[in-house]
């Protein structure tokens, strides 16, 4: 019981990261590849210089991409399970370095409570269960063991931090303000060891600007004037923010974003608690620069590169800025004996937060999961149309219900999936979906088949053919429809319209133009890799007559 006691923060360290995992492995159950992965999977096919240094948006990504052609490799890309096996790796682990980092600096429990704020932190849900960000993780990762590396103080510790450096600016471009970190320590140490551990910081800076200058000079920027002058408030917001969504007081959704409400009066209470703290105990310690700098370079990159959707508060920016206020405040803390009282008032603050952020992550999964029905629908949908879907077909928000295809072309995913399996539904698989994604896939499957119709006016009637009389006024009738060309006469009177469903159950997702009395049209349904039929569901005052 004694060693209990004495190790209760480090027990407890272990089953917060524990319980944490398998929090984070149940959110992201049932989700499949999203957004920007697709630009990993099928953009950077092969293994040339191109598919592992072409930058994504401004960032490098040589590490995410490495991790996915590695993933896809071993386990083909049916399944997400492994990204998100290593994303939650990759947090669980971030999350026990600024364990260490902050008990080297107020002790055990305040590092528990820094790194229960961390691993619980549900407005920045995308961070966390979407294995893309990996790249943000992994540079936040490489960059805390960066700053313990350089705690030793030695030869050592320079090359790890070295090493980690260069990791963690392989991961994303979160990386270059640890640059800024390990450059301002050698400059703060310089009169203890000189400048000659430049090198700490210029290996990777110069490894960073080698890949710039061969391939991220083609990037997409958005530096501005106005972005630069307005940076400053960016600053404020994002500490704001993140000061805000540890506190659980952030009130953005899944998919929206709230600027900072509370974020910004606690953001002047903890300014005045540090200037107060100054002014009974005056100075900081020498490490608090090298976290200052890299802070301030994380928001102030992040403000030059601004535009709408990249505000300072939006959750994937809140991990990220989270770290940075963490670190900052064990640095202003550094040595100062926090008394039982404040720690329980802390503690009990923590367990409020984190039992708010708790309802941020669920909502962030049933989002995550909601897309990945319609992803799985409709790139199933596509499967099945494959033997004459246009190769430049472009599924779009309005056919595919979801942002997240914009971006995947046909051809590569055909061609990925051919070498490393579906992530999909099957037509069977597809059949017991939930309704959404069914429906969803009708639309997308008329119009990568596609289907079409061609209508002729006064055209005499032919009997041949199985052919069914739908008479007007008689509720909702419908035909099956097989494969091949269906004719559909409409005897005199006003138009009819029709529509189709195939997979969908009680709605005809799928409309056509109609036809006007005393007309002909001809429906063509293309033969794919499916055998269920079509439903062809006719509107009309007047008798209609579909032959098959």
């Amino acid at each position: 019981m004694a060693w209990l006691r004495r190790n209760a923060p480090i027990v407890l360290l272990g089953a917060v990261l524990v319980a944490s995992a398998a929090m984070l492995l149940a959110l992201g159950a049932g989700t499949t590849f999203f957004q920007d992965t697709w630009g990993l999977l099928l953009d950077r096919q092969g293994f040339n210089a191109e598919a592992f240094f072409k930058p994504h948006n401004e960032h490098i990504a040589v590490f995410p991409t490495a991790l996915e052609k590695l993933e896809v490799a071993l386990f083909g890309m049916t399944s997400s399970v492994p990204e998100r096996i290593v994303m939650t790796l990759g947090v669980v682990t971030a999350a026990a370095l600024l364990f260490v980092y902050v008990r080297r600096r107020i002790g055990d429990w305040p590092a528990l409570i820094a790194t229960v704020l961390l691993l619980f932190l549900g407005p920045a849900w995308a961070d966390m269960i979407w294995p893309f960000q990996i790249g943000f993780v992994g540079s936040a990762l490489f960059g805390i063991a960066m700053l313990l590396a350089l705690d030793r103080g030695d030869r050592r510790g320079d090359l790890a931090a070295c090493a980690c450096l260069t990791l963690s600016i392989g991961f994303s471009s979160l990386g270059l303000p640890f640059v800024a970190a390990a450059a301002v320590d050698v400059l703060v140490r310089r009169r203890s060891h000189g400048l000659r551990r430049a090198w700490v910081a210029a290996i990777p800076a110069l490894l960073y600007a080698a890949w710039w200058l061969g391939y991220g000079r083609e990037a997409e920027t958005h530096v501005t004037l106005n972005n630069v002058l307005r940076s400053p408030q960016y600053m404020l917001e994002g500490m704001a923010s993140a000061v805000e969504a540890l506190l659980g007081l952030n009130k953005s959704g899944p998919d929206t974003a709230v600027p900072p409400e509370w974020g910004l009066p606690l953001l002047v209470a903890l300014f005045v608690l540090v200037g107060f703290a100054q002014v009974r105990r005056p100075g900081v310690s020498p490490r608090f620069w090298p976290v200052a700098a890299a802070a301030t370079a994380s928001w102030l990159l992040a403000a030059f590169n601004t535009i709408p959707g990249r505000e300072a508060y939006q959750n994937r920016y809140l991990y990220a800025g989270a770290i940075f206020v963490l670190l900052l405040a064990a640095e202003l803390l550094r040595g100062v004996r926090i008394s039982k009282r404040a720690l329980l008032v802390t503690g009990v603050v923590t367990l409020a937060a984190v039992s708010v952020n708790l309802v941020q992550f669920r909502e962030g999964s049933k989002w995550l999961k909601d897309q990945a029905l319609l992803t799985k629908a409709d790139l199933g949908a596509i499967e099945i149309a494959r033997r004459t879907v246009d190769p430049n077909f472009v599924l779009t928000l309005e056919v595919s219900g979801t942002a997240s295809l914009a971006i995947v072309d046909v051809a590569d995913y055909l061609e990925a999936v051919d070498a490393h399996g579906s992530p999909a539904y099957s037509p069977r698989e597809l059949a017991r979906a939930p309704e959404v994604g069914r429906r969803q896939a009708d639309i997308v499957l008329a119009q990568a088949l596609p289907l079409s119709t061609e209508t002729f006016l006064d055209a005499e009637p032919r009997p041949e053919g199985e052919c069914t009389t739908v008479s007007g006024g008689t509720g909702s009738p419908e035909v099956r429809v097989p494969a091949g060309t269906t004719r559909i006469e409409v005897t005199p009177g006003p138009e009819a319209a029709f529509s189709l469903r195939r997979f969908a159950e009680g709605e005809y997702p799928v409309p056509t133009e109609g036809a006007p009395g005393a007309s002909t049209t001809l429906l063509t349904v293309p033969r794919d890799a499916a055998v269920r039929p079509w439903y062809l569901h006719v509107e009309a005052r007047q008798d209609v007559r579909v032959c098959v």
